[in-house]
């Protein structure tokens, strides 16, 4: 029987300090698991610093690295959606730089997926390695998302899990530009084992993902996968339209018992001030769902690929 290929993939981006780190742990993690090959992927995804002649490096001295560099900075979702594509490997294992997640979880995904399962995920049991607010954010936006959305997202999983061969080519199937991978690859299914872990504290480096783009990212998701913020306006507008209608019974009565009398400047000042933000509220929210037809409509590739690197060309392959 010939071994299992296992394909690691890590998207890169301005790592150059977390390098000297990743490869030696990770490669003597992988070395560990019995009767398993393996490849790691590395998607330079626009570094503006050394990593990209660090990963060469790297490369240049084993084989099994392989780095793709992309044209420019896309985003992880879209660097992930490459080192996706071009891994070859029976089973996959999307990973970060930065070893928050431990490399020694991967031979624990490995002996599930033995046991018969097409998708294993990583869950963080303990994350007082991330910041306050980092943790809460990532509270609310499960939360809210699960609440909104059809497809559920399992609570404190991450992109780090492994997928089998057949789930990789579900993922390669889909014809979308803006991806939110979580939601992605929770949509796929398939039989889904779960193992617990502790998140580590950064080996080098600086979060790329600051508050603000935690926040566009929650808010990429929950519109990814649900049209409920749509609905809710149509709602509201009924329940506008029906305190109105009463409001104007009210005013109607009033006026045949008491006379006219003369309106409030103030109230009507301030009602409209408070219609007129909720109405840029709701144009906002529809604007967000026709910026993401706009954007598919152009069918534009997720990624650019610069050029190839590995050992057996000393350059571009």
């Amino acid at each position: 029987m010939s071994i299992p290929l296992l394909s690691l993939v890590v998207p890169f981006f301005n790592e150059e300090d977390t390098i000297s780190a990743f490869f030696p742990r990770v490669v003597s993690c992988l070395d560990a698991i019995e009767d398993l090959a393996f490849e790691i992927i590395c998607v330079n995804d626009g570094s503006s610093d050394a990593t990209l002649q660090r990963l060469i490096d790297a490369a240049n001295a084993d084989e099994r690295v392989h780095v793709i560099d992309l044209s420019r900075n896309f985003g992880k979702e879209s660097a992930l959606s490459a080192g996706l594509a071009e891994a070859r490997g029976e089973v996959v294992v999307p990973f970060d730089a930065d070893l928050q997640d431990p490399p020694e979880v991967i031979g624990e995904l490995i002996a599930k997926w033995r046991e018969g399962f097409d998708v294993v995920l990583a869950r963080r049991v303990d994350r007082q390695s991330d910041t306050f607010l980092k943790r809460r954010m990532a509270s609310c936006f499960y939360r809210l998302h699960n609440k909104l959305a059809d497809v559920k997202i399992p609570d404190n999983v991450g992109d780090f899990r492994l997928m089998t061969r057949a789930v990789i080519e579900a993922m390669k199937a889909f014809p979308e530009s803006r991806r939110f991978m979580k939601g992605l690859f929770a949509w796929v299914g398939f039989r889904t084992a779960v193992i617990s872990y502790t998140r580590e504290v950064r080996v080098a480096g600086k979060t790329k993902f600051s508050g603000w783009k935690l926040w566009n990212f929650a808010l990429e998701g929950i519109t990814s996968f649900s049209s409920l913020p749509l609905r809710v306006w149509t709602y509201f507008g009924f329940a506008v339209a029906a305190v109105s209608f009463i409001y104007a019974a009210y005013l109607i009565i009033r006026t045949f018992v008491h006379g006219v009398d003369v309106p409030g400047y103030a109230s009507i000042f301030v009602s409209i001030l408070f219609f007129s933000g909720v109405q840029m509220i709701g144009i906002g929210i529809l604007g967000e769902y026709i910026g993401r037809i706009y954007i598919e409509s152009k069918r534009r590739p997720l990624y650019l690929i610069r050029s190839r690197y590995n050992r057996s060309t000393s350059h571009e392959r």
